[in-house]
């Protein structure tokens, strides 16, 4: 099983040059495959969408600085060889699919072939407003922008026409690195996520809820994969966890191919102190790919 590092919002300077660099240093040198940072374009001072990851429907982090997080990766793949750049998630509906493919493509020519897009279609209507963006159809949306950034990624002059996006005979270099394009992982905690993941995903990052839970939405992605003539064993499958051995055992028997974890601590030592003993504890006795 592999483990991904989600860089800790609560607390750290995660939007400083040192903390970035070290944080990213480490996460290489300890063991981890990847780091997974976060998206909000902007979070609305008032809001009444419904937070779904935590019981009072708040987020956790509305006053911390959250860094684009393609050019917080871009920062980290200058400063690392080998170490993936997720992100836990993108909120697809709110770009420009065209100009967001280039941007990927960019960061994965740059860094190697090492980008891997964690995508979602957002929870927070205000944010989706402020943005200038249609709340009502972003499911449909991120269906097509997905499809439309596979096009451009995979072909030398890419056409796509849809409800949504449309564009004839266009080149959009550089392309990935890899043949296949960008992996883009779906995150979400809802069947029709799941679902997604199944018809357009290399993988899926279900946020929220029990194992168990989260395994019954696995399923629905692995159904709706074969349903449309897809191999479902090649749909990754990660999920998040605390950083202890009994997590990590539970996640991995679940069948799960990688571990996100989120750095805690509000300072760089104290975050490398704690990732070292969960590297030790943990990682080495799992191994990592």
């Amino acid at each position: 099983m592999k483990f991904g590092l989600i860089p800790g919002y609560y607390a750290a300077p995660v939007s400083t040059a040192d903390y970035t660099t070290g944080l990213a240093r480490a996460a290489e040198e300890l063991g981890f495959e990847s780091i997974w940072p976060v998206e909000h374009v902007v979070m609305p001072e008032e809001y009444e969408s419904n937070y779904p990851y935590s019981p009072d429907g708040r987020m956790p982090i509305p006053d911390a600085a959250i860094p684009d997080p393609i050019i917080w990766n871009s920062f980290a793949a200058a400063q690392t060889t080998n170490l993936v750049l997720g992100t836990a998630m993108v909120i697809l509906p709110q770009h420009n699919p065209l100009v967001y493919a280039k941007a990927l493509a960019s960061l994965d020519a740059l860094s190697g072939g090492r980008a891997i897009l964690g995508a979602g279609i957002g929870w927070l209507k205000e944010e989706a407003e402020a943005v200038g963006t249609d709340f009502s159809n972003r499911g449909k949306r991120t269906d097509e922008y997905i499809e439309a950034m596979r096009v451009l990624w995979r072909d030398r002059v890419a056409s796509y026409d849809g409800e949504h996006v449309s564009f004839t005979n266009v080149k959009c270099s550089p392309h990935p690195v890899r043949e296949g394009g960008i992996p883009i992982h779906i995150g979400g905690h809802s069947k029709a996520a799941a679902r997604r993941a199944g018809r357009l995903g290399d993988g899926f990052l279900p946020l929220g809820g029990s194992i168990s839970q989260l395994g019954a939405l696995f399923k629905i992605a692995q159904d709706t994969a074969t349903d449309v003539g897809r191999d479902p064993a090649a749909i990754e499958l990660t999920y998040s966890g605390m950083m202890t051995h009994d997590m990590a055992l539970e996640i991995e028997q679940a069948g799960a191919h990688r571990m996100l974890v989120a750095s805690v601590d509000a300072d760089l030592e104290s975050a490398k102190r704690t990732l070292g003993e969960f590297s030790e504890q943990v990682i080495a006795k799992f191994g990592s790919a």
